[in-house]
């Protein structure tokens, strides 16, 4: 095993899995040969990370997940216990759909929330925070707070995980509590300006 990052002896990493510096596997997790993971990850107890997997740095992949192929997860995701991946969208036992996997992207610094589910092929923008539970079956903005059963937009979330004072529409301005980071939204999108 490499010594730039920690595997549990309980763990497997198949031989050619690609794991940055810093990263730790802990109790029963399997990563698969082809993952692509960056550093300073951690992956916890009964974690799977498929074949066809992208991973950025400092991703936290929380216990029970399954990051099947053709998911990407970019830099700083928070993954929370027990959420859900899927990779076909209509899937049968007797019918083979390898071919037909859809892509999930989940973009920088975004939470997804424990026992929410992102049905595949969906983008899940910057910063959006998917609460707990929740089923995400379309895109979701950048900074997009989203709740519910299917997931619908209910704010906006800053860089540092907390509400903003802005409507779901029009223009306004406002700054995060806690770090005095400005954001915008503009035209339905929302956006750091200074």
């Amino acid at each position: 095993m490499d010594a730039n990052y920690t595997v549990h002896p309980s763990a497997i990493v198949d031989e050619g899995a690609q794991i940055g510096e810093g990263s730790r596997v802990w109790h029963w997790a399997h990563i698969c040969s082809g993952a692509r993971i960056g550093r300073a990850c951690s992956f916890g107890q009964n974690v799977f990370v498929g074949n066809d997997v992208i991973i950025g740095d400092n991703v936290k992949v929380q216990n029970n997940v399954s990051v099947y192929d053709a998911v990407t997860l970019e830099d700083d995701v928070f993954c929370g216990p027990s959420m859900v991946f899927t990779n076909v969208y209509n899937p049968r036992s007797a019918v083979i759909r390898k071919d037909d996997y859809r892509r999930t992207l989940v973009r920088r610094g975004a939470t997804l929330g424990a026992n929410s589910t992102i049905v595949c092929g969906v983008t899940v923008g910057e910063y959006a925070f998917v609460g707990a539970g929740a089923v995400v079956n379309h895109d979701v903005p950048d900074y997009a707070l989203m709740v519910g059963v299917p997931a619908r937009q209910i704010g906006w979330m800053s860089q540092h995980g907390e509400r903003l004072n802005l409507p779901l529409n029009g223009n306004a301005e406002t700054a995060c509590k806690q770090t005095g980071k400005r954001y915008e939204l503009r035209d339905g999108l929302c956006r750091l300006v200074g």
